[in-house]
């Protein structure tokens, strides 16, 4: 069975790059039509689209993702694949109105990152594969929650299109990965993995995944809205174009509002940690 190592762009999944060789390492790249979120480096943006077979204007992720990757590739001395699959703004588009992932349907993980993933191996491989996963020893509870989704084979599977029936699509769920642990059979936490990272010429972002990922607490949104605010205000102008559906990436509060708040507290990069992340990175 092939080995793919599932990146992206984080120190985890970095590390078993760099310590578990695989046949294959994939990166599945986010991105935006959003000119005002544009990568600034106009040579690197053409690398880019050349690498994913997509033009590439900006991610909603923190820049040096880019260079993380490119890095990356050059330390462990092999060939990274990165993909990409429809723009953040052509997921929330439906049919000309917009519809808002959330924590309870997160369709935005899926078309953005399992999709593009999932085309690549159908194309370059189309047979199962060992899928090593970033999760850590202390986070065992995910990789059961991971496990608990797959088959009796214990292969993962992926609803796509496989022919027509007539005049309708006609889909099946597709075996194509078995999901695996290194880190949590080889009991290694985060304290090893920054260690092993302090000395390497590899440039991190301070938290990998989107600017404005709903997963993360407000008062980090609200930090990640004073760092990053061309990237922060997509997800407001995103919420405010829903228009009459007035939906929010959030229960309960919007992201101008986040914006807005906590003016009397001063936040470091240092006062979130890991657990403040989130999800996406698999």
């Amino acid at each position: 069975m092939k080995t793919v190592n599932s990146l992206s762009g984080g120190k985890t999944s970095s590390y078993i790059a760099a310590n578990y060789p695989a046949d294959y390492n994939v990166f599945a790249l986010v991105r935006t039509e959003d000119k005002n979120c544009m990568f600034p480096d106009k040579k690197l943006r053409q690398e880019v689209s050349d690498r994913i077979g997509n033009e590439f204007i900006g991610t909603l992720e923190d820049d040096i993702i880019i260079y993380t990757m490119l890095d990356l590739e050059q330390y462990i001395g092999k060939k990274i694949d990165w993909v990409s699959g429809k723009t953040f703004d052509k997921v929330i588009n439906r049919n000309g109105k917009k519809y808002l992932p959330n924590v309870t349907q997160r369709f935005c993980t899926t078309e953005m990152k399992l999709q593009p993933i999932f085309d690549w191996w159908q194309k370059e491989l189309n047979e199962v594969v060992e899928m090593r996963i970033g999760f850590r020893a202390n986070e065992q509870s995910r990789a059961k929650t991971m496990l608990s989704k797959t088959n009796e084979n214990g292969y993962s599977t992926f609803k796509t299109i496989v022919g027509k029936r007539k005049t309708q699509n006609k889909w099946a769920d597709i075996e194509w990965q078995k999901p695996v642990f290194p880190l949590i059979d080889d009991n290694i936490y985060k304290d090893t993995i920054e260690l092993f990272w302090q000395d390497k010429p590899i440039r991190f972002a301070y938290m990998n995944n989107c600017i404005g990922c709903f997963h993360r607490n407000e008062i980090l949104l609200k930090h990640m809205s004073d760092k990053h605010p061309e990237k922060y205000q997509w997800f407001i102008n995103a919420e405010q174009e829903t228009g009459n559906n007035v939906r929010t990436f959030k229960n309960g509060i919007n992201y101008e509002q986040i914006k807005n708040s906590f003016k009397q507290t001063e936040l470091f990069d240092t006062d979130f940690n890991e657990c403040d992340t989130g999800y996406c990175g698999l």
